[in-house]
């Protein structure tokens, strides 16, 4: 019998093959994650499932501090609505993937049905962040971010809060790296959106 053979990456997530044996459909790759709802399960355009274990719990304060702000401005601009990193999206090249933060125009969720809703959204979001935690490979992170960008994403940031970087993402553009800033803006995606790094990055403050 031929099996599904799993890889381990240099970070600490599991690669899991399983083109051309098996190939699911969405709908039941959406419930396969339904019935695993304590890992966080992407897949890649090839067919391949990525499983990564939770985060730690800095990882986790920190993606809570910009997920809070993300929300906490999009509520007050209206344009579009902010998701955190349970909310799947279903990107053209066919990967489904969890970015740590997103936000995505109301203007085009209107062209996605209700039902469509309740599962992954399959659209790529206009704007994503994605937050390196310390078992994260940063290549992969890299990579995942272009993608995002080359399925219509308008703007994506890479956190590092190890090296105290902010990779910026945009369409046509190279990647720009900013060093230990104090602030980020969103602009002209998020016109009057600045997410304070500061806290980000002190994690002894606590």
């Amino acid at each position: 019998m031929i099996k599904a053979q799993p890889t381990i990456d240099s970070s600490s997530q599991l690669r899991l093959r399983l083109w051309p044996v098996i190939d699911l459909t969405d709908d039941q790759f959406f419930e396969f994650c339904q019935l695993n709802r304590d890992l966080r399960i992407e897949q890649t355009s090839k067919g391949d499932l990525i499983i990564m274990p939770p985060t730690g719990w800095e990882t986790g304060r920190r993606n809570s501090d910009l997920n809070m702000a993300l929300n906490t401005w999009a509520k007050q601009d209206g344009s579009g609505i902010a998701s955190d990193s349970s909310a799947g999206f279903k990107l053209p090249n066919g990967a489904t993937r969890s970015p740590d933060a997103a936000w995505i125009l109301r203007s085009r969720l209107t062209t996605v049905t209700a039902n469509e809703r309740k599962k992954f959204l399959p659209l790529c979001p206009d704007f994503v962040i994605e937050l390196r935690s310390p078992s994260d490979s940063v290549r992969n992170l890299q990579d995942k971010m272009q993608e995002y960008i080359d399925n219509g994403a308008q703007l994506g940031w890479l956190i590092d809060p190890e090296r105290k970087q902010v990779h910026i993402y945009r369409p046509h553009d190279p990647v720009e790296c900013l060093e230990n800033p104090k602030a980020v803006s969103g602009e002209p995606v998020l016109p009057g959106f600045v997410l304070n790094l500061e806290e980000i990055w002190n994690s002894e403050d606590l």
